[in-house]
């Protein structure tokens, strides 16, 4: 059994709520905020009443993704109390996010400043191959479990690491289909890991 007391944390859809920041995004690009279409979508562009763009929308888009956006990302209700319980079992957290390397600090910042219990942030980018991106630093950095809420990004994860799916707004949602028998775990939120793993792993308590 893995010993380790790391464990790793995506931070859009687990810590942090991108799809907020998205409306957040889209004001600040073309000066008027989206009105809100679908609660239940998965995925930001169908949560939001957005127009498809054209190539030089899209870079004006594109464009405000920077520093301060990656900086500035709500986080989610709950998130923090949660990290800040697996802190007082005796856990570490690490942030292992598929973003560009160049913002690392940035989203570093951004959970410093909600009181996020983290103080490393990996970034791994994208990968267009179809791998997941995440899967060779988890296997560097061997956590005992590893949260996501994106099941392609389990793909490749080594088996010694518990893989807990939170299993968001599931209209569009890709966390379906025969990879989910890959998973270890289901959950709600990161509140409800939290829940579920303090109570069934008590021998990892301090």
């Amino acid at each position: 059994m893995n010993s380790s007391k790391l464990i790793a944390l995506d931070a859009d859809g687990v810590l942090l709520d991108y799809n907020l920041a998205y409306a957040t995004a889209w004001q600040r690009a073309f000066g008027e905020r989206p009105a809100l279409r679908n609660p239940q979508a998965y995925w930001a562009m169908e949560r939001w009443d957005v127009p498809q763009l054209g190539p030089a929308l899209r870079e004006q888009f594109r464009a405000v993704f920077d520093v301060q956006f990656w900086s500035t990302v709500p986080a989610l209700a709950g998130a923090v109390d949660a990290c800040h319980r697996l802190r007082a079992a005796g856990f570490e957290l690490v942030c292992v996010s598929a973003l560009q390397p160049q913002y690392a600090k940035a989203r570093l910042a951004n959970l410093r400043s909600h009181g996020f219990p983290i103080e490393q942030v990996v970034a791994t980018s994208n990968d267009a191959s179809g791998s997941s991106p995440k899967a060779c630093a988890l296997a560097q950095l061997q956590p005992v479990a590893f949260v996501d809420d994106y099941l392609p990004y389990f793909h490749g994860v080594p088996e010694s690491i518990h893989k807990a799916l939170v299993l968001r707004e599931p209209h569009g949602s890709p966390n379906t289909g025969p990879a989910l028998a890959h998973i270890q775990s289901t959950h709600g939120n990161l509140a409800g890991f939290v829940d579920w793993w303090l109570d069934k792993r008590p021998l990892l308590r301090d």
